[in-house]
């Protein structure tokens, strides 16, 4: 008679650790969308009963998932996401309150549970990491497909200068949201079979070593892809991240310094020619700079500037939940909700907000660090994926605090938004799984 194996201590231990986490993120994300009805209405929001027991199921059932096929995984993730997702949900239903026009609260919840639906379905088809290194190539093509898809004649949709929608009957979607992540796993895969390659450097280019030029290729042709994004689909945003997380992973993947001075040196020419072809990206620059100036204040810098007064009026404790005015910074829900967060939380809140980024981030880089040298993929999948998280919150943070010029993304697990909020779950599970797996020890030498 065979006799069950023990649980192991340290991963229950990890996982009652997440419970906790867990229970402590549903009370203040429901506390959270109480008190936006209690401050917009003098009422606790009627379906609040519904919205608790639906939002605590969610949770659990990713929480056995994640016992039960990743026992060992890192117990910050999903309480950290789910914090941030709820907090995101309560400041949607605000907009929705205060906004006639803007009704996105209901499909912003089925959203949130449609992307647990689909974190608990790729922690069961993904069973270790490393099985995405066999499809390298399939991968590859299905995330550069998904990244130019918009640029297709017929389902391509431009929306306020840039070409980001598909639409294909009654779905309408961003494509890009869901490949960038595909081209991650892409370039785990090929960085990791090629690093050695790319790390020999045999040719000069005044005082920056490089590999052969063969090998600088996949370089070039990212940068191309990043360019096609920029000048095709007017995207700024999305080109500034793909070609950012490629250059962020290649220097992991190589330890040489040159590709990051390479990288900044291409995209900054790449940069410069937009502003110089296309109008958008010069009034968003002119915007950027001149926030304030009468001829920008009541039109196109009447956004970031509503953005900026938000957070002035937010000041160090914010006005309170449901007592702000985000229906006067257009797209609040969308791409504003970091100001809306600090004039009805303030300072104190938008830090909070940072925080737990900087927490979900740097847990990532723990993963990718705690890989062994010969889990490369798994170290470079990690770096990638924590990459895009830094990097999107890095630049649409920047642009509503009027740090850098601002681009039309996304605040992962915050903003409204149904291909974001999927997306960001799959990426989600994919670094818990990342975590969960164990390390591979080198062989013996």
């Amino acid at each position: 008679m065979s006799v069950a194996a023990a649980p192991d201590p340290a991963a229950r231990a990890k996982r009652n650790t997440e419970l906790r986490l867990l229970i402590l993120a549903l009370v203040l994300s429901i506390g959270a969308y109480a008190l936006v009805g209690l401050g917009a209405q003098d009422a606790v929001p009627p379906g609040i009963a519904g919205y608790g027991l639906l939002l605590a199921a969610g949770y659990l059932i990713a929480h056995l998932a994640v016992r039960r096929f990743a026992p060992q995984a890192d117990p910050v993730l999903l309480p950290v996401a789910g914090l941030l997702s709820g907090l995101g949900f309560a400041i949607v239903y605000r907009i929705d309150i205060a906004v006639p026009d803007v009704d996105v609260a209901s499909a912003q919840a089925s959203w949130l549970l449609f992307g647990l639906g689909l974190f608990v379905l790729t922690l069961i088809a993904v069973r270790d990491h490393r099985q995405l290194d066999a499809f390298t190539y399939t991968i590859g093509l299905a995330g550069i497909a998904l990244l130019l898809l918009p640029i297709v004649p017929g389902i391509g949709q431009e929306v306020r200068g840039a070409q980001l929608w598909v639409d294909l009957g009654p779905i309408r979607f961003q494509p890009a949201e869901l490949g960038k992540v595909l081209i991650v796993i892409f370039l785990a895969s090929y960085l990791n079979a090629r690093k050695e390659l790319l790390a020999v450097a045999t040719r000069r280019l005044g005082p920056v070593s490089l590999p052969e030029p063969k090998h600088l290729v996949p370089f070039l042709l990212a940068w191309g892809i990043s360019l096609v994004v920029l000048f095709v689909e007017k995207d700024l945003g999305s080109s500034l991240l793909f070609f950012g997380i490629f250059v962020a992973m290649l220097w992991v993947a190589t330890a040489r310094g040159a590709y990051l001075a390479l990288g900044a040196v291409l995209f900054a020419a790449g940069a410069f020619l937009a502003s110089q072809t296309f109008s958008h990206v010069q009034e968003r620059i002119a915007v950027w700079l001149h926030t304030l100036d009468p001829q920008y204040l009541r039109d196109e810098g009447f956004q970031v500037a509503q953005s900026l007064f938000a957070l002035a009026t937010g000041g160090i404790a914010g006005t309170g939940l449901g007592r702000g005015f985000p229906q006067f910074i257009p797209d609040a829900h969308t791409d504003f909700v970091f100001a809306a967060i600090g004039e009805e939380l303030g300072l104190l809140g938008t830090m909070a907000v940072l925080m737990l980024f900087v927490v979900l981030i740097s847990r990532g880089f723990r993963i990718a660090l705690g890989r062994s040298e010969a889990d490369g993929f798994g170290r470079l999948l990690a770096t990638g994926l924590a990459t895009i998280l830094a990097l999107q919150s890095f630049v649409i943070i920047g642009g509503v605090t009027r740090l850098i010029p601002l681009t039309g993304i996304t605040l992962p697990f915050v903003s409204y938004g149904g291909s974001s909020l999927v997306a960001n779950f799959i990426l989600l599970a994919l670094l818990v799984r990342t975590s969960a797996a164990k390390t591979t020890e080198e062989p013996k030498r």
